[in-house]
């Protein structure tokens, strides 16, 4: 057993591990993998808030027409809120909610903006952030 211990340990002079420069080439490794992956994780976040806003905005879009259609006339500008409850038109029939809540904007982008034109029919809904924009229709 004695002998068996002895041929299993080596002597301090042959220990084994990596070295410095290996150590060194896989830390600088490691910090070009990030400086590509750091920069593409951040494009990402913004493609995906603009297109939060993107599908929001044709959301309201879409219930705002809905709306008009059934009431014949669009909401005044700057009262998203009517789409959340239900509404009777000229002839006496009930439809709505047209949404269940208003979508808020992507995180940093802040509200959407709803603007109409009631004598020509049309309305426009916005947001800005991330130096982009979104405008619908």
């Amino acid at each position: 057993m004695v002998k068996l211990w002895n041929k299993q340990r080596r002597p301090l002079g042959s220990q084994r591990g990596f070295t410095l420069i290996e150590l060194m080439i896989v830390v600088a490794i490691i910090g070009i993998l990030a400086a590509i992956a750091i920069p593409l994780y951040a494009n990402v976040q913004a493609r995906a808030r603009l297109a939060k806003a993107q599908a929001d905005a044709r959301a309201l879009a879409s219930a705002v027409s809905i709306y008009g259609a059934h009431t014949g006339t669009l909401p005044a500008s700057g009262s998203l809120a009517v789409l959340t409850t239900a509404v009777t038109n000229s002839q006496g029939q009930t439809a709505g909610p047209f949404l269940a809540n208003i979508p808020s904007g992507p995180a940093g982008w802040g509200a959407y903006n709803y603007t109409a034109n009631t004598t020509a029919g049309t309305f426009t809904i916005t947001n800005t952030g991330d130096s982009t924009g979104v405008t619908v229709p």
